[in-house]
Order: C-alpha cells, then sequence, then structure tokens
C-alpha cells in the first residue's frame, strides 16, 4: 500500500489579507516538495458531509459560517480570522479530506496519508471560530472514525506551537478521544495548562517553555506522551501536524528542525505499527516561515512514506 496526499484547488480560494501570516503561499510552498516524492498517492480531497460537521458543531454554527462568507474582498470574524470567497468550501475540502483519508486507511486502500489543506482547524471552538480555523476538523475526523466507521477508541497527537483549544474543547466530554498537546507556553491562545485533563482525563498537555529544542521535546514525549497513547490503546492516530514550532517559524519560539518534525513522525507511525496497524492521518495545522514549512513538511510525509 501507500501514502496518500489529500488536497484540493480549493483550499487556495480561501483568501487572507495582505500580510496575514495563513496565506496561500503556504500551499504553494510545500506543492513542489511533495510533487517530488515518488509514490505519493494525490488525491482530491471532497467536500466534507454536514452529518459529520454536525457531531461537533451546531446547525446554527454551520449557517453562521456559511452566512459570513463575503461576495468579494474580506470579513473578519477576529482579529486573526477571516474570511473571503471561497473560504467555505475551503473548509469543507480539509474536512472531507480527512473523512476521506481516514475511510481509506480503514477500508485498506492507503496505508496511512497526509492532508495537506487549509485553513487550519485546531483553534476552532465548537460554538467560536478563531486562531485562522472555521472548523474543528481533527475533531470532526475522529468523531466521524467513531461514529461512522465504528472505532470504540481514537487518539489525536497535536504538536503545532500553539495549543489546540479547538480540539479540545470538541472533545473534552468524550472518553473515547484521547487528546495530547506540545505547545509553547506563554503563547496564543493561553490555554493548555498540564492541569487540564478532560472530563475523563482524556486530555494530556505538555506545555515547553520558549526556546525548547528537539532534544527536549523528544524527552516529554517519550516520558509523556507516547507512553499516554500506549495506555489508550487507539485503534487510529491522527496527527494535527503543525510546523510553526520550527526554529525560523515567525509566530513563535520553538527551536526545532524539519529532523525533529522526522523524529515525531517515526515514532508516531511506529506506535501506530504496535498499537492500530499502523494507521495514522495526519492534516497540517500552522507552520508560517515557508522554507521552514516545506522542509519540514517534506520530512513528514517522507517518514509516513516510510511507514507506508
Amino acid at each position: 500500500m501507500t501514502t496518500g496526499w489529500y488536497s484540493h484547488a480549493a483550499s487556495l480560494s480561501h483568501v487572507t489579507p495582505p500580510g496575514h501570516p495563513e496565506r496561500v503561499e503556504r500551499l504553494e510552498a510545500i506543492e513542489p516538495v511533495l510533487s517530488g516524492l515518488a509514490g505519493l498517492d494525490r488525491r482530491d480531497a471532497p467536500l466534507g458531509d454536514r452529518e459529520a460537521i454536525l457531531r461537533v458543531h451546531a446547525e446554527g454554527y454551520i449557517q453562521a459560517i456559511e452566512g459570513a462568507e463575503p461576495d468579494s474582498g474580506w470579513v473578519s470574524l477576529d482579529a486573526d480570522t477571516h474570511m473571503s470567497p471561497g473560504s467555505v468550501e475551503a473548509a469543507m475540502r480539509a474536512v472531507g479530506g480527512n473523512i476521506a483519508a481516514i475511510d481509506a486507511v480503514l477500508d485498506g486502500d492507503l496505508s496511512n496519508a497526509f492532508v495537506g489543506c487549509r485553513p487550519p482547524g485546531h483553534h476552532a471552538e465548537r460554538k467560536t471560530p478563531m486562531g485562522f480555523c472555521l472548523f474543528s476538523t481533527i475533531a470532526i475526523a475522529a468523531k466521524h472514525a467513531l461514529e461512522a466507521r465504528g472505532l470504540k477508541r481514537v487518539a489525536i497527537i497535536d504538536f503545532d506551537v500553539h495549543h489546540g483549544n479547538g480540539t479540545q474543547d470538541a472533545v473534552w466530554d468524550d472518553d473515547r478521544i484521547l487528546f495530547c498537546s506540545s505547545h509553547q507556553m506563554p503563547l496564543y491562545p493561553g490555554s493548555g495548562a498540564a492541569s487540564e485533563t478532560g472530563a475523563h482525563g482524556n486530555v494530556l498537555n505538555v506545555p515547553l517553555d520558549p526556546m525548547t529544542d528537539g532534544h527536549a521535546m523528544r524527552r516529554e514525549y517519550d516520558a509523556q506522551v507516547f507512553p499516554t497513547v500506549r495506555e489508550f490503546k487507539p485503534e487510529f492516530i491522527l496527527v494535527s501536524a503543525g510546523f510553526d514550532a520550527h526554529r525560523d517559524d515567525p509566530l513563535a519560539n520553538l527551536n526545532w528542525t524539519a529532523d525533529d518534525f522526522r523524529w515525531v513522525t517515526r515514532e508516531i507511525c511506529a506506535l501506530a505499527d504496535e498499537l492500530c496497524d499502523g494507521r495514522v492521518v495526519s492534516t497540517l495545522e500552522g507552520g508560517y516561515d515557508l522554507n521552514g514549512l516545506s522542509e519540514s513538511v517534506r520530512a513528514h510525509v517522507a517518514e509516513l512514506q516510510e511507514w507506508g
């Protein structure tokens, strides 16, 4: 089997104001490096299913997002989160790409997959879009694996430099989902303290001090994240793959390199191989230095291929 790469041209239609870090150029930067990976199975991300989104967001929330999309220019949902014509489809494709990837892996059509769509999703709470995010994409994907595909336990590992507050909000009360997040603290959005453990002890937050390098990160994952995932025994591992912990990223102050992203990907895949027949789907979250993003995404996806 092979590694899948889900993308769609609609992701380029979500246009943010000039100077915004979450911009079209992010996908344009990763396109050539992924296209250069031999054997990567590229697929169009379908539109997300409304029923799937309703497992996290209420109908009124979806309608509000749809209604906010402008006919031209931009509309600001908050100081950081903007919409343009095409933003709804782009967000729906991100949801649909994750769901299709999960289905393909569960059906034995792919070994694992990377969903390279935008906007990102891990800051969108059940009732509030924020932090560049409209829908809580990876939480929706996890609920799909449980509700539509009949799995009993799903783990989400989020190595984005910012805490995945939206994912945490969406899964807080669901003991079938383990959410593990490493992130710089202090930093936006201000959540993610180690004391935040979920209604059922199903949340693990690993705050990292500014300037934490890859060696310290590896120690924390070996000491906290991987043992917690192993104890949970998930049937699928989802990854919020943010690359803004890279040392060159302009929005944070961690000191990871592309090799650190390769290492954490390798360890996640090894854990999945041990626990759940290698089932891994990762989705693009942050990463705003274009060179750091492209080299880190390449390392991440190349490592997925090693396990494909």
